[in-house]
């Protein structure tokens, strides 16, 4: 979830140094929130027939009139099911004001702003903001981010319509891009850097993988399907594979840089040195490997 940045005052020599921290720690912070939106898009972008696949198979006896999008990020979910339900109204939920910017941006290069609303929230808050009474809420690999996914879940239960449904989107764990032998002097380097963001990241995300159905049966959803979505794209298809690459592993690379042996961390900034001769945007071998879950269940 995001976080305000509130100057503090500083007096005396110190206050250049202080206030030059503060700049940096901005813009440091303003690159990452560029770097993750970037990947949202382009995520969207690659994978958008397997969402749309997913839009058309929930079980919806009638096109939802309005929808919540929570954790939407830059607009996958949200723009994929405008454009499945031509007559909803979506409002989508972010705790990142940046996110939300840039979604409300193509909202309006689409001409959809009518349709959207944006509001910004925590959803670890144990209240959340009035988001009215939606006959569909959608989450696509928002949940695992929650610390409280058993109250996150009763909310929906509650703010849904008799009768409404939840659709839960979840991944398996990031995409893979690389053959196993690549690259040719660290053969093995993905799934290598993959286990150690594992291992890293099982602390705080303790519910990245889980099985969500039996937590939607306690909150009291009734669960009416599940389906597992396989997405295994050619590299050669879209340009923006590459570079989706690029964005992924240089993600991982800044949780992982301290777990990876010396020569593992030179071959990844090789493939990540887009300038260079190794720069994975070279590689005719790329793949997009990985697989997604979804869960729908019912307010009955």
């Amino acid at each position: 979830m995001n976080h305000a940045h509130t100057p503090t005052p500083h007096h005396g020599a110190s206050h250049g140094h202080h206030h030059e921290q503060a700049q940096a720690h901005e813009q440091a912070h303003e690159q990452a929130m560029d770097g993750q939106a970037e990947i949202l898009d382009l995520d969207a972008e690659v994978v958008a027939e397997h969402t749309a696949s997913v839009t058309a198979w929930l079980p919806l006896p009638t096109a939802p009139h309005h929808i919540v999008d929570l954790g939407c990020g830059t607009g996958a979910g949200t723009f994929a099911l405008l454009d499945r339900f031509p007559g909803a109204h979506i409002t989508a939920v972010d705790a990142s004001a940046e996110h939300l910017q840039r979604l409300r941006t193509k909202a309006c290069t689409r001409g959809t702003q009518e349709r959207v609303h944006t509001v910004q929230a925590d959803l670890d808050e144990a209240t959340w903001p009035d988001l009215g009474s939606p006959d569909l809420v959608w989450a696509s690999a928002s949940m695992h981010h929650m610390a409280h996914p058993e109250r996150a879940l009763r909310n929906v239960h509650d703010a849904l319509v008799p009768g409404g449904l939840f659709a839960v989107v979840e991944l398996a764990g990031h995409p893979r891009f690389l053959p196993a032998d690549a690259p040719e002097e660290r053969p093995g380097l993905e799934e290598r850097i993959h286990a150690a963001a594992d291992r890293r990241q099982a602390g705080h995300m303790p519910h990245r993988g889980a099985d969500w159905g039996p937590m939607l049966t306690a909150a009291g959803f009734t669960v009416e399907g599940e389906r597992a979505i396989t997405v295994n794209l050619d590299g050669s298809r879209s340009e923006a594979i590459g570079r989706y690459a690029t964005g992924i592993l240089r993600r991982i690379r800044g949780i992982v840089a301290d777990r990876l042996t010396p020569e593992d961390l030179t071959a990844l900034d090789q493939l990540l040195d887009t300038g260079g001769p190794h720069s994975i945007l070279r590689r005719d071998d790329l793949t997009v490997r990985t697989e997604r879950t979804v869960w729908a269940a019912r307010r009955t």
